[in-house]
């Protein structure tokens, strides 16, 4: 079946080349993936409409850099916050909770397991949990006006069923950019 299939064991053989390599060397990529991550999302603030596309794009550096290390997938995630904080402090409370922390929640998932679906379920549940969280507790309107900010049933599968897809789409997305990132890089 499509989503039981293993599909991380090419990831995991780039890991331990990615390792290989000198820390300076890999301190420098994730440090330009974390101000590729941080142009895209401040695009949002910056091109209204063209850029709130552009910003959806955040999630591909942050989610290269995590599937080759978890730890540099953490640093670059702080260091687009970081520059986030310099560039564009209005998209600060949007990149944590959302595109960063899918991102992040998707790399570390190809570390921890093998079959799409559950790569898929990770992504997920780390996108859902940023979104109610600025939805709900934070009461941040990041589905805009029309999405209540009280806890409801539909609201919360909705956002599940967004989660998923985007999560899905995601993974997909990343499988594609990994193969061609990793030529170049290894």
């Amino acid at each position: 079946m499509y989503f039981l299939k293993p599909i991380s064991e090419e990831v995991r053989l780039s890991q331990i080349i990615f390792n290989k390599h000198k820390k300076t060397m890999r301190l420098i990529l994730v440090s330009i993936f974390a101000g590729i991550a941080a142009i895209l999302q401040a695009a949002g603030g910056f091109l209204p409409g063209v850029g709130y596309f552009l910003s959806a794009l955040a999630t591909a550096p942050i989610l290269l850099s995590s599937m080759f290390s978890i730890s540099f997938g953490v640093k670059s995630y702080f260091l687009v916050i970081i520059l986030l904080f310099i560039i564009q402090p209005t998209e600060l409370i949007v990149f944590p909770f959302t595109t960063g922390l899918l991102g992040l929640g998707i790399g570390a998932s190809f570390h921890i397991f093998k079959k799409r679906l559950s790569i898929i379920v990770t992504g997920t549940i780390s996108l859902m949990l940023g979104i109610m969280s600025l939805l709900f507790i934070f009461h941040f309107p990041v589905l805009g006006p029309a999405v209540s900010d009280s806890i409801s049933f539909l609201t919360t599968a909705w956002i599940f069923l967004f989660a998923f897809l985007y999560s899905w789409l995601w993974v997909e997305i990343a499988l594609i950019i990994f193969k061609r990132v990793k030529k170049i890089i290894i």
